[in-house]
């Protein structure tokens, strides 16, 4: 099964080719797993395969012990090495894999100034990944101190060994031949794609009985994607497995109401739960925790496009991760079983000829941008989402938490 999970990364994820170099990002922990990419990408002619391993367990004690400035500058070496990565165009493959309270205690703002100083620090790198020039893929894979927040009734061994199972589920490694799995996957999305795209849609209106009442304006031009996407050369790949949503990128300017989440958020070891956010004509201009309101602070006051939304996606609510009735606590795999929305920066993708734009053009047109995207969950049994067309027509597309069409 993890040879048939490693070959679908390679193949699928990022659909590495021939005399290209991969790059893995991994816990320490998940070695095994990153072996066996390796040799996979090794067998299909990979150019080479660089792996960086990180420790939970370090990591934490550098953010008990290294003062705030501390995470203020950003090495020149790491500069070099990212900005390196996308100047040959290396494929980088992520596994998550941390525990959700791995940074429980720590102050949340250390870990968003270093984000955010090594976005901005190797720009090249990250433009290349959020504008489509390089491919990427985040996939999953089981720690100890995951599995036993997921399963926790269950013994060390018991709790990865059920971890592993259902990512092999979702992921559809349990299948027969999981590579056409996932083509037949990315057909499936295709329909209702087609039917968004051509609808000329004005906005989205989204209701639930947890209070969310919240008003999306649409880009013109906007385009709905869904499964995986385009590079600017042509490729195709799957930047998330597993993947459930049709998304696109709104106006980052015409976003009106109140949104309630409805599940718990995990950034980088800390929970976020019960909290609100509310727009004014697209920006937060307030918001509320009962957990981890400070998390959530510490997220919105990244930047100023960490203030606006930069993505809308939809998940029906009888998805197959919701129907496992597994709360993973990972928002790789807890955004495929709701539909969500995003803070931060919005897809060039989602906007006809966006690949070709820049990012000063995609925001001229009303995509934003930012230093950040954060996913949070916000779909219910009950949602209801209402289109209303250019013509001033509706069109629902959501009702009961579950598309209509």
């Amino acid at each position: 099964m993890l040879e048939k999970y490693a070959e679908l990364i390679v193949k699928q994820g990022v659909n590495l080719q021939k005399g290209q170099e991969l790059v893995i990002d991994s816990s320490i922990e998940c070695f095994d797993l990153v072996r066996a990419i390796a040799k996979a990408a090794y067998q299909i002619g990979a150019k080479d395969v660089i792996v960086h391993y990180t420790d939970e367990k370090i990591s934490r004690l550098r953010y008990e012990n290294c003062p705030q400035e501390h995470f203020e500058n950003i090495p020149q070496y790491l500069v070099e090495l990212r900005n390196q990565y996308a100047l040959r165009h290396a494929a980088i493959v992520t596994i998550t894999s941390s525990d959700p309270e791995a940074m429980k205690g720590i102050d949340p703002r250390k870990i968003q100034t270093w984000s955010a100083a090594i976005h901005k620090a190797c720009l090249t790198f990250y433009d290349h990944l959020d504008l489509g020039i390089d491919r990427w893929c985040i996939v999953g894979a089981p720690s100890v101190g995951w599995a036993n927040k997921v399963f926790p009734d269950m013994s060390d061994t018991e709790a990865v060994r059920a971890l592993w199972q259902a990512i092999f589920k979702v992921t559809r490694c349990d299948q027969k031949d999981p590579i056409e799995a996932w083509n037949e996957h990315r057909r499936s999305f295709e329909k209702r794609i087609q039917v968004l795209n051509e609808k000329k849609i004005k906005s989205l209106h989204y209701t639930n009985g947890l209070g969310t009442d919240l008003t999306i304006g649409m880009n013109q031009n906007y385009l709905f994607a869904g499964g995986g996407s385009y590079t600017t050369d042509g490729i195709y790949s799957f930047p998330n497995m597993p993947t459930e949503e049709i998304f696109t990128s709104p106006n980052k300017d015409q976003v009106n109401g109140i949104v309630y989440s409805s599940m718990p958020l995990n950034y980088n070891g800390h929970l976020i739960d019960r909290f609100s956010i509310t727009f004014q004509n697209g920006r937060i201009v307030d918001y509320t925790a009962e957990v981890g309101y400070d998390v959530l602070q510490s997220i919105i006051e990244t930047d100023e496009g960490s203030h606006y939304l930069g993505e809308v996606a939809l998940v029906p609510y009888d998805s197959p991760i919701r129907n496992m009735g597994i709360l993973f606590y990972n928002t790789l795999f807890d955004e495929n079983a709701a539909c969500h929305l995003a803070i931060g920066k919005g897809f060039g993708e989602c906007m006809v000829d966006g690949l070709k734009m820049s990012k000063k053009e995609l925001f001229e047109k009303g995509i934003n941008d930012s230093l950040t995207h954060v996913d949070f969950m916000i779909g219910t049994k009950d949602l209801s989402i209402v289109a209303v067309l250019e013509n001033n027509e509706q069109f629902v597309i959501f009702k009961d938490g579950n598309f209509v069409f």
